[in-house]
């Protein structure tokens, strides 16, 4: 498994014990070189674990047999089932994670054999599902020959605590359950993503959905590297700030990139087949697994100050 190190800057105003219990894949060498202060500003490296061929081919495995389960399962709600991680990228709270109806899962694959290499701090499938309101779970896989398969019956998911089986489709309910902030970051980082790729046909490197950790996003532009710090905010604002520490964040990453975007992403829930972000209508609440109307105007290049 081989590591690359990315720098990441903590938003301003949050407390460093925050970004611990919050990304907790931030893993480096020593105590003393988790923590640096820029100009006052809170900054980590962060080790991107990539995975094995090998890995790959058992997270490709896993995920097939959920795909599978999610075509069998009898699930009533809105917009029943979507994925929210299925790249095999780095960073790694979880591998895999995924929507039914108004349940979220976020799923760590292992081996139960412990004879491959797991990429990712076991911890942090518990801080994203703590995060978004949704459940951890490990799905052990087993090799035989040259193919993965579950070593549990059903969905083959356990609960990450008490290792107890989880069946995805009997947790979900008729409750409307509302978006936390790390939700809508992962889909405003999606929105973002879309956009690089499908509109600006630019490569992707890596991203995440920590809404308090910067740049949310790498890709490969026309000249090379460069990042973006993505931020949402919630209908009736109309506009997300530019992070007030964005030149520390380009600070940090100049020795990577001098190329520093930011992308603010809107996002409302409307009970219309048509919505006007400038129409005074009355905010509602935005329910997991309900249409969404977003706002987002696409990168804005940002001249640093360094």
């Amino acid at each position: 498994m081989s590591e690359r190190l990315i720098p990441v800057v903590l938003e301003t105003g949050l407390a460093f014990p925050i970004l611990c219990i919050a990304y907790p894949s931030v893993e480096v060498a020593s105590p003393a070189e988790r923590q640096r202060v820029i100009r006052g500003v809170f900054v980590f490296d962060v080790e991107m674990h990539e995975a094995s061929e090998e890995f790959i081919r058992c997270w490709h495995h896993a995920g097939a047999h959920l795909d599978a389960c999610v075509r069998n399962a009898q699930v009533k709600g809105p917009s029943v089932f979507g994925w929210l991680k299925a790249e095999p990228n780095p960073p790694f709270l979880e591998h895999l994670s995924f929507r039914l109806s108004n349940q979220l899962f976020f799923i760590r694959v292992i081996d139960v054999d412990n004879a491959l290499e797991v990429p990712g701090n076991p911890r942090g499938v518990h801080t994203i599902a703590a995060s978004c309101d949704g459940y951890a779970c490990l799905m052990p896989m087993r090799r035989q020959g040259n193919d993965w398969f579950p070593a549990n019956a059903g969905w083959g998911l356990v609960d990450g605590e008490s290792g107890a089986p989880i069946d995805p489709g009997a947790l979900v309910t008729d409750e409307r359950i509302e978006m936390t902030d790390w939700e809508l970051q992962n889909f405003a980082v999606q929105i973002v993503r879309d956009h690089i790729d499908s509109k600006l046909g630019h490569r992707l490197m890596s991203w995440h959905d920590n809404p308090a950790v910067h740049p949310s996003v790498w890709f490969i532009g026309e000249n090379g590297p460069e990042w973006v710090a993505v931020r949402n905010v919630r209908y009736p604002e109309k506009r997300a700030p530019v992070p007030g520490n964005f030149n520390a964040i380009g600070r940090q990453n100049a020795h990577i990139s001098l190329l520093g975007n930011f992308a603010s992403v809107a996002i409302a829930r409307s009970a219309n087949d048509h919505f006007d972000f400038d129409c005074g209508e009355p905010a509602l609440p935005i329910w997991r697994g309900h249409r969404l109307w977003v706002e987002f105007d696409g990168l804005e290049r940002i001249t640093l100050d360094l």
